[in-house]
């Protein structure tokens, strides 16, 4: 048997004060100037909190654990690097964390989601790795969608210094001097835990890079080759604190030389390279299928044009390559496919080259420059295939590197004795097939080249598929 109490207020003694207020659908604990708090061993769910934790001071962590909510954690990394597993997320969970010896910069702490959930709305079980000197970051848990949302941070640094300086996770970091670099290969978050000042860094240099074209298929029974595919999109911004050498394409001036960051967690898109059509397709059969464009890259609210397929000898307006962030190369008196499409300033790639004769087949546009199609006479066997366009070098990464080159057209033929396929541009282009060889390459993984032309000629060859984009981000951390 059960007994009920049903009253409205509860008061106290002293003053009739109201310990507990129901009005309609509302209930009121405590007063104005009271506290409320949960008895020792006492748990509270459905408030979603946020707000200060039981800091376990008698427990310093130096080893991998699992944490609780509610509680904050001071974590020694000087023996070695470790792990912090998050604890299963419900709404209102919330972990604290702090760098106990000033030592995540030399050995990092990793903290991790419980299964797939995600922290700040990254991937689905991707981890966040802490490695700024005396960082401590507070998370709450919001919902499926977001995850564990980093909600506050600070960072004490070596006593006497203030901290003046950008503190990120996210990709993979290195180091160059006294810039942290983050690299991304594919998708996941950029995390600013916490922003700098003026007279340290407020700002992020970044590179984005979208996936390239692929290779146009060479016809079989016939001497016409593939284009090369173009470029995937480059896109560069460098702030006036950052001292590397840019590529020709940096916008230096403008609303695009950096990107201020505020605390926040920025998600990071990774285009794929576009793929090859199928092979064989006889010729003078029309095929639909085209070489496929890139995919476009994003991050930092910067998006570069995915790169355009080059053309194909079997398919409906084979002369011309596609348009893009650079375009593809073109075949047969063709026109190259328009690169800096859309526009942006600077231009994020250049057009496609143009069909230099009958029988050959032109390279994909590149980053800094057209692969210009070769004329000659109406007619000659086996001629080469010309060369993709070059892509942009850049030191953002601490080292001289070129990114978003176009890929080589094929070698068309009358004979079987082969002719050389286009060189693939400087940054990841994939160089054509020579005539019926079949020897043409992709383009490089996570530089966005441009995939290289199939050869022309019985029987021809396929094109190649383009390479994947790359995003790196780079700014002052000391």
């Amino acid at each position: 048997m059960t007994s009920k109490i049903k009253v409205d207020n509860i008061n106290k003694v002293s003053d009739d004060s109201n310990i507990i207020n129901k009005c309609g659908t509302t209930i009121t604990l405590g007063a104005s100037g009271d506290s409320i708090a949960l008895a020792s061993g006492a748990s509270q769910t459905g408030f979603g909190r946020e707000g200060s934790v039981d800091w376990q001071t008698g427990s310093i962590k130096t080893a991998t654990f699992t944490a609780a909510s509610g509680e904050g954690y001071f974590c020694n990394t000087a023996g070695g690097a470790f792990e912090l597993d998050l604890p299963a997320g419900s709404a209102g969970a919330i972990v604290s964390i702090q760098d106990y010896n000033n030592t995540f910069d030399t050995n990092a702490l990793t903290v991790d989601p419980n299964g797939s959930e995600k922290i700040n709305g990254g991937a689905a079980g991707e981890g966040l790795i802490l490695e700024t000197e005396g960082l401590g970051v507070t998370f709450v848990y919001i919902d499926a969608t977001v995850g564990w949302r980093s909600v506050q941070s600070n960072e004490f640094s070596t006593p006497g210094l203030d901290p003046t300086f950008i503190v990120a996770t996210g990709g993979t970091i290195t180091t160059d001097g006294d810039y942290k670099v983050h690299t991304f290969t594919g998708p996941g978050t950029f995390t600013v835990c916490s922003v700098g000042t003026p007279n340290g860094s407020t700002e992020v240099s970044y590179m984005v890079v979208a996936g390239g074209g692929a290779g146009g298929r060479g016809a079989s029974a016939s001497s016409n080759a593939g284009g090369g595919g173009g470029a995937g999109g480059f896109r560069e911004g460098k702030t006036p604190q950052c001292t590397y050498t840019s590529s020709p394409l940096a916008c230096t001036s403008g609303s695009n030389n950096g990107i201020p960051v505020t605390a926040q967690g920025y998600p990071i898109v990774i285009g794929a390279g576009g793929t090859a059509a199928p092979w064989p397709a006889n010729f003078p059969t029309l095929s639909p299928a085209a070489a496929g464009n890139g995919n476009p890259s994003s991050g930092l609210g910067i998006t570069s044009t995915a790169g355009g397929g080059g053309a194909n000898r079997t398919q409906p307006q084979e002369h011309s390559g596609a348009p893009g962030g650079s375009g593809g190369g073109a075949i047969s008196n063709g026109s190259g496919g328009a690169g800096n499409t859309p526009p942006v300033s600077p231009p994020q790639g250049s057009n496609g080259g143009a069909g230099p004769l009958p029988a050959s087949s032109a390279g994909g546009g590149g980053a800094t420059s057209g692969a210009a199609g070769i004329p000659g006479p109406t007619h000659v066997c086996n001629p080469a295939g010309t060369p993709g366009g070059a892509g942009a070098t850049t030191s953002i990464n601490g080292t001289p590197t070129a990114f978003a080159g176009g890929g080589g057209g094929g070698s068309g033929g009358c004979t079987p004795n082969p002719a050389g396929g286009g060189a693939g541009g400087a940054g990841g282009g994939g160089t054509g097939s020579g005539n019926n060889q079949g020897n043409n390459t992709a383009g490089g993984t996570n530089t966005g080249g441009g995939g290289g032309g199939g050869g022309g000629q019985n029987p021809g060859s396929a094109g190649k598929n383009g390479g994947s984009g790359i995003v790196i981000i780079r700014y002052k951390f000391q």
